[in-house]
């Protein structure tokens, strides 16, 4: 299926990725006046063989390790409230723009008169407010990158160094003690006027539905430091001793050895933006796909001291097991659902083919006809007898923007979002999951969850904040059309809609039943796929480069014999 136009789609050959250079020039992918992008070969382009893992009293940082991270993009601030790069290159912003920097001023959360976050949502007009009026740890990731996109810094820098105290805060659920390096969910800024005193009220899953503590936010808060410091060429908060350890002790919660015996990490159900019932218990990709990029951030901004060193060399053995693994085990695409059909079950010993004793007719009848015969995705789950085929699109995008997908894996997944844009993309960007499950599946996977019913939430219901991070893989995988297109559905429902949460229907046609007006991250996902598009230097705040000393594994069906 090929879509014309100067605002449609048409599906590029594998061998058109960015597989073949370093030196890849992305503003030639946009019908834009074109923008100089200055590349240079900075630590997020080295291999993980050129890490030295040098001992005693620390390791220096010479040309070859941050600082060939700046932005360019991220230097100007805005004056009149939209986007600093429309300022600089003179693009002429849709009428909206200005009305989402409006709505994201104003959730702006402060403390002691300094900015520290913004709020879920906006929405006055609900009558339970909830948690949505506290500052949640991965739903202030698309404002932070608004912020550095638009030149406005300041707010990340306290972000990240405020939620790094609240790490140090003994975390309890009950009378059971959290890990030391557990990142909040969320925290509220509470203000006695009476006392004239600002303080600070952390929620690690205590009060939580379901009493899950998140397991991403620690690795959302590792992305958004390398952000920061990448955007700003700031390398001193990065090497702040508080941040280093705050680093660190993410990392040891992560890195334990223990009876797993996969580099994945194991997850309950409700630990990341799933946070409900969905059947994702296990090693949700979403997870991995954080984990992976999270420990690549953390390589290129631990210090090799005394105490770094050891997670320098945990980290690099870490992620040749869990590139290997992902790229093996979780792709999917139609040679490897063929060859996943003639399995045969019970193979005992290091030669079996069928490692994880998956039985062919678990594979969903919904499948068959979803597989292209061009394009591939990264399924939901993998574990003993357990595949979850479903596709989800937060573990997919951010497995193209931290390189864990090789290029060719990457156009894939983009070369299926064009062949199944009804069903992934609709009338509403983006479907967090496909397909919804119902009926008898839907009451034993999610316990009745009437917020999860089919089409609706996390059940298969369309997020618009998702839509920044289709546009950075669009624009990574030389695909910048798909997210032109996206973004122009957007725009054409989200401020009059009111910037709801998500949308419900197999297309994404209705504002959802319970979802919330003016949700920030719907805003400010907007906001960083409009900038992305106009300025792709930002993407180097986001995107991470393929790490060449990751042996790419391109075919299941031949890995899973060796």
């Amino acid at each position: 299926m090929e879509f014309g136009g100067a605002g449609g789609m048409r599906r590029s050959a594998s061998h058109n990725s960015l597989s073949g250079s370093d030196d890849f020039d992305l503003t030639h992918l946009l019908n834009k006046p074109r923008i100089n992008v200055e590349r240079q070969r900075s630590f997020d382009d080295r291999s993980l063989s050129d890490v030295s893992y040098s001992g005693g009293g620390g390791h220096t940082r010479g040309a070859g390790g941050f600082d060939g991270m700046y932005s360019p993009g991220g230097g100007l601030r805005s004056l009149v409230g939209t986007p600093a790069s429309s300022a600089l290159h003179s693009f002429e912003p849709h009428p909206i723009v200005g009305e989402a920097w409006e709505a994201l001023r104003r959730s702006l959360v402060f403390f002691r008169g300094q900015p520290l976050g913004t709020i879920a949502a906006y929405d006055h007009a609900s009558e339970e407010v909830l948690n949505y009026d506290q500052v949640f740890v991965r739903d202030f990731v698309p404002s932070a990158m608004a912020f550095l996109m638009n030149g406005e810094p300041d707010i990340v820098k306290n972000f990240l160094l405020k939620t790094v105290l609240l790490q140090g805060w003994e975390k309890k659920v009950d009378r059971f003690k959290l890990g030391e390096g557990a990142m909040p969910a969320s925290f509220k800024v509470l203000h006695d006027d009476k006392k004239g005193v600002d303080t600070l009220h952390a929620d690690f899953g205590e009060s939580a539905i379901g009493r899950v503590a998140p397991v991403d936010s620690g690795f959302w808060w590792i992305i958004l430091l390398r952000a920061y410091t990448k955007s700003t060429g700031d390398l001193t908060l990065a090497e702040k001793p508080e941040c280093q350890k705050a680093m660190r002790l993410i990392l040891s919660l992560c890195l334990s050895e223990g009876f797993d015996t996969f580099p994945t990490l194991l997850c309950a159900d409700g630990c990341c933006m799933i946070d409900r019932r969905m059947g994702v218990y296990g090693y949700p990709i979403e997870i991995q796909s954080l984990f992976f990029m999270a420990l690549r951030c953390a390589l290129l901004m631990l210090k090799h001291d005394n105490e770094g060193k050891d997670f320098v060399e945990r980290i690099a053995t870490r992620l040749h097991a869990l590139s290997y693994h992902m790229r093996s085990y979780f792709w999917l695409d139609f040679q490897q659902l063929n060859d996943i059909y003639r399995y045969k079950t019970e193979e005992y010993s290091h030669t079996a083919v069928n490692k994880f004793n998956v039985i062919p007719d678990s594979i969903p009848d919904w499948l068959f006809d979803f597989m292209p015969c061009e394009g591939g995705f990264f399924v939901g789950n993998v574990s003993p007898a357990r595949m979850d085929f479903r596709w989800f699109a937060l573990g997919n995008m951010i497995a193209i923007v931290s390189s864990l997908a090789t290029p060719e894996q990457s156009t894939a997944i983009m070369d299926l979002i064009e062949e199944r844009w009804e069903e992934l993309i609709g009338e509403m960007p983006l479907k967090i999951c496909y397909p919804a499950i119902e009926n008898h599946e839907w009451r034993i996977v999610t316990g009745c969850d009437p917020k999860n019913t089919r089409w609706s939430y996390h059940n298969g219901g369309s997020w618009p904040v998702l839509l920044w991070l289709l546009t950075a893989a669009s624009i990574k995988t030389g695909r910048p059309q798909i997210a032109r297109r996206a973004i122009d559905l957007a725009e054409r429902r989200l401020l009059k809609d009111g910037w709801p949460e998500y949308y419900d229907g197999k297309l994404g046609k209705y504002v959802g039943k319970q979802a919330r007006k003016f949700q920030t991250w719907s805003i400010a996902g907007y906001l960083v796929a409009k900038m992305l598009l106009e300025d792709p230097s930002h993407l180097g705040m986001i995107s991470l480069e393929e790490d060449k000393a990751m042996k790419p594994v391109l075919r299941r069906s031949a890995s899973w014999t060796n």
